[in-house]
């Protein structure tokens, strides 16, 4: 696919994602409009969609009817703009600025970004569930997985005891393949028991894409920290090196965690060969974010 196929298939992805997760809010008479305010901010305002984005690709991967794959893609951009909020907490990460706009406890109240985090987490299963696929028990459980106490908020808690420490590198992938991996790993994966059952072995290969690519999106990530700008990144750069979090630029080395990204990435694509010529909006998808700011 060329560059600039990639950039417009992208870009319909985000609008498709974004209409469905705007209609959530649509004609709806809301019993706490603050909480809706706030939960429209945490969602709505902006975001790259690459959880979304990754749903949409690998299921058409594996020939799955793109209307099949918005309620897993809605689900997952509502589970992480969950966890953002609740990351930019003050007893958290205490960020103030999130996707270049005020986090939601500060546009709202500290309360307020709890119960909208709350909320935005239950309305991705409530998605999901309503979905009707002959596989939603399957999908369900997968995404709870991924976001729970053996997923995303094990890392995140990981990432919390780690503060002013000094761990090995491979502590620091475990603790990244929880806290950014999972999401990542069933973004793929949900997209492809879409289109195929959980004994497709094609599966294996997406997850082993999905291991690699996650883990290099999370050093990406770091490294964008250390050399990007605010402006850019949407969020205060600079703010893990603050907070004396460890960080692979700050045990590889700036190069050195440029290099096993990008090393990362085409072990990802290596995975994919069992799907032959339709995995290559994959590969590409994954070779553009880590060159780009994702």
């Amino acid at each position: 696919m060329s560059a600039d196929a990639l950039v417009a298939r992208l870009a319909a992805d985000r609008a498709r994602v974004d209409a469905r997760l705007e209609s959530l809010f649509s004609e709806r008479v809301a019993p706490a409009p603050r909480l809706e305010a706030a939960m429209r901010h945490a969602l709505l305002v902006g975001g790259k969609r690459l959880r979304p984005v990754l749903v949409y690709t690998a299921g058409r991967a594996l020939g799955a009817a793109e209307d099949d794959l918005d309620a897993p893609a809605m689900a997952l951009e509502l589970i992480h703009a969950y966890s953002l909020v609740h990351d930019d907490l003050p007893a958290m990460d205490d960020d103030d600025l999130r996707r270049g706009q005020p986090t939601v406890h500060r546009a709202y109240d500290e309360a307020t970004a709890i119960l909208a985090g709350d909320a935005l987490q239950a309305l991705a299963f409530e998605v999901l569930a309503e979905s009707a696929h002959p596989r939603v028990g399957a999908l369900v459980a997968g995404l709870a997985r991924a976001a729970g106490r053996d997923g995303m908020v094990a890392g995140q808690a990981l990432d919390l005891a780690a503060v002013g420490g000094h761990p090995e590198v491979a502590a620091l992938a475990a603790m990244h393949g929880h806290k950014t991996g999972a999401l990542i790993r069933v973004a793929v994966r949900l997209g492809g028991l879409i289109a195929v059952d959980e004994s497709d072995a094609r599966l294996a290969a997406l997850d082993a894409y999905a291991d690699a690519i996650g883990l290099a999106f999370q050093i990406h990530d770091d490294v964008l920290d250390v050399t990007g700008d605010t402006a850019t990144l949407g969020k205060i750069s600079g703010a893990d090196a603050a907070r004396a979090k460890p960080t692979y630029p700050s045990l590889l080395g700036l190069e050195g965690a440029r290099r096993r990204a990008l090393d990362l990435v085409e072990t990802g694509v290596a995975a994919l060969a069992p799907l032959g010529e339709g995995a290559a909006p994959l590969a590409d998808l994954a070779r553009y974010m880590i060159e780009r700011d994702h």
